[in-house]
């Protein structure tokens, strides 16, 4: 049913962008609502960070694989199991750009072997693949957008676009990173769909996004490769929303201003969902702290103060019974005239 409605949502509301750009609603769909989504996006951004920031972390809660530092002559993993700063920035900048931890990704089944059920794990990376491909792909995409908005353009910029289309294929070029998006998606949507765990556990929340990226993706292809966008008047378009006095240009049609549509509902949609992984990876206490605690003791910070009974007071007010009761003691009682009496 998520599946369902997810998709009925997108295509709502490219059905929406579509009927209000019919209607006469141009600047709305190309200047109002993108200023509102950047708005969103932006505000929305920097709270989810301000509030994550602000959680109290008293404790080590690191994930971990491997052997924690102890003794010298045992061997530490110091990649899985950092004991310091410098091994967790080493840790985070894998996590971040190869995404290790799902490197190890593995996969239960349950087989029967001579009349009785096993259980095996294998290796699964294939979501590791997509994902990063994914991932990669998105970035090098958003990149090579930054020519619709400066100008000139960036040498950054122009050698993204020239490796990213360095086959030469067809006019315009085809860029790699448009059939590798378009694959990696279809897979992570796909194996919500056919895995029956994944399936089971599959929310709206999960599809939405996979639903919205398709058809931005989808509709950016359609102008590039069949449509033939007027790409003069969209660059003019995108400048003077960065300019802040922005216009509509008519040769424009209609599927720019959905492609922008769903864009804006994504910027509005991101910090919300669990796309703020971005930004969540670096503040979460299970990735970004070193696992120290047989080094250092982590106090809780909003205990309230606590007033011991030490082992030496509690011998002070007990000393006498103790030496009775033929207990040993630290210290031994006092030897008075009046002990010396009773001892006699």
């Amino acid at each position: 049913m998520s599946f369902f409605i997810a998709f009925l949502l997108v295509l709502a509301f490219g059905s929406l962008a579509y009927l209000g750009v019919e209607s006469g609603y141009k600047l709305t769909f190309a200047a109002i609502i993108p200023y509102v989504a950047v708005g969103v996006f932006v505000f929305g951004f920097v709270y989810k960070l301000i509030d994550w920031a602000r959680s109290p972390v008293p404790f080590r809660i690191p994930t971990t694989g491997g052997q924690q530092k102890s003794l010298d002559w045992i061997q530490t993993d110091y990649l899985d199991n950092p004991p310091n700063k410098g091994w967790t920035v080493g840790r985070m900048i894998l996590e971040v750009l190869t995404f290790r931890s799902l490197f190890r990704n593995t996969s239960m089944k349950l087989r029967w072997q001579d009349g009785e059920p096993r259980v095996a794990y294998y290796s699964a990376k294939w979501l590791w693949l997509f994902g990063l491909a994914f991932h990669y792909c998105f970035l090098l995409i958003f990149i090579r957008h930054f020519r619709l908005f400066m100008e000139p353009v960036p040498i950054l910029v122009k050698g993204a676009e020239f490796m990213d289309g360095i086959l030469q294929i067809g006019a315009p070029r085809l860029y790699q990173t448009d059939l590798i998006i378009v694959g990696a998606l279809l897979f992570l949507l796909l194996r919500r769909v056919f895995d029956n765990k994944v399936r089971y556990i599959s929310l709206l929340s999960d599809y939405f996004p996979l639903f919205l990226l398709l058809s931005i993706v989808s509709t950016g292809l359609w102008m590039r490769y069949f449509g033939k966008t007027d790409i003069v008047g969209v660059k003019q378009m995108t400048m003077s929303l960065v300019q802040f006095d922005p216009v509509v240009v008519d040769s424009v049609g209609a599927i720019f201003y959905i492609h922008l549509f769903f864009v804006s509902i994504l910027l509005m949609y991101f910090p919300f969902s669990k796309l703020m992984h971005m930004g969540g990876v670096f503040l979460s206490p299970t990735r970004n702290a070193p696992n120290d605690t047989r080094m250092n003791h982590h106090v809780n910070p909003w205990n309230p103060p606590k007033k011991f009974h030490t082992y030496e007071a509690y011998e002070d007010d007990f000393r006498e019974v103790m030496v009775e009761a033929g207990l040993p003691v630290e210290k031994q009682l006092e030897e008075t005239p009046e002990t010396e009496a009773e001892a006699e």
